[in-house]
């Protein structure tokens, strides 16, 4: 079973990585992908290999040792890391959902409102929300004592768990859990939720059966993406029983950690031409 679950896991974090680099080195080198669309996804490749290194090598080691003892600086660090991109994420979807909505419902505002300066900004925004989440939960987390059982009933360092090893009362942690962590997944789902409400009208009233497919082809790929981030998320952390159900909890946490950082290669490639079309590019300076 280990050997399997490890061959897994591998499998999984080779995927992502080997995925997000080559999007972000194709990126980087076709010109005609240096635009303000391109520049998020970049972002967002780079981010998902941070994000999938936080948790895989660690999970890896486990499986190849007997002894899987970590450390509590070790522990605080990955929390801090985890916290720190999941939140990133979740904000950098928001930007590439609100430059979705510049492209298509204002694109005569487009060169102003969505210049590669406030593309900065936005990139720039999104980590300094993932810091001041990392610290908050790490600061208030780690604060507490633990006096009970030393095991952790997961593959990594998560809320769930390691309020379950503390013997103080954790109604605090939850509240801002819940309050703070809760407003931001609840806030920029919002944004990209009413984001799309303004695409979609927008496309409903382009006349050409045509236009509206390319106009709306445009967002397929980010729309799938950011339905199965938020939906993940959603269910880790806004069901009542994500503090009970620890082998639940772990089988999504896998999902949103490791396998969508390995999916958004994927469904940003597939179903994107000029993506698809710099990589023929790039095969082909190969093979000359």
């Amino acid at each position: 079973m280990q050997t399997m679950l490890f061959l897994i896991f591998l499998t999984l974090y080779v995927i992502a990585v080997v995925g997000n680099f080559g999007m972000a080195v194709i990126i980087k080198r076709d010109v005609r992908l240096h635009t303000q669309m391109y520049a998020f996804l970049q972002s967002l490749s780079l981010l998902d290999i941070c994000y999938s290194s936080t948790i895989a090598p660690r999970a890896l080691m486990n499986y190849m040792k007997e002894d899987r003892m970590v450390s509590f600086g070790g522990c605080a660090a990955q929390f801090f890391f985890l916290s720190l991109f999941s939140t990133t994420e979740a904000f950098l979807l928001d930007a590439m959902a609100y430059e979705g909505f510049i492209a298509i419902c204002n694109p005569l505002l487009y060169p102003v409102t969505m210049s590669r300066w406030v593309c900065a900004l936005l990139v720039l925004g999104s980590y300094l929300w993932g810091v001041l989440n990392a610290v908050t939960q790490a600061t208030m987390t780690f604060r507490l004592p633990f006096c009970r059982s030393n095991e952790i009933n997961d593959f990594f360092c998560d809320v769930p768990p390691l309020l379950s090893l503390s013997c103080s009362d954790t109604f605090i942690n939850q509240l801002v859990l819940l309050g703070f962590c809760g407003s931001i997944i609840v806030g920029t789902f919002l944004v990209v939720l009413i984001s799309y409400i303004y695409i979609i009208l927008t496309i409903l009233r382009i006349q050409t059966v045509q236009g509206c497919w390319k106009a709306f082809s445009t967002c397929v790929s980010h729309l799938t993406g950011v339905c199965l981030f938020f939906g993940t998320v959603f269910f880790m952390y806004a069901q009542p029983s994500a503090t009970v159900s620890m082998e639940q909890s772990k089988v999504v946490s896998v999902f949103y950690t490791i396998v969508i950082p390995m999916l958004n290669p994927l469904i940003y490639s597939l179903r994107n031409k000029d993506v698809q079309q710099a990589l023929r590019r790039s095969k082909k300076k190969l093979s000359l």
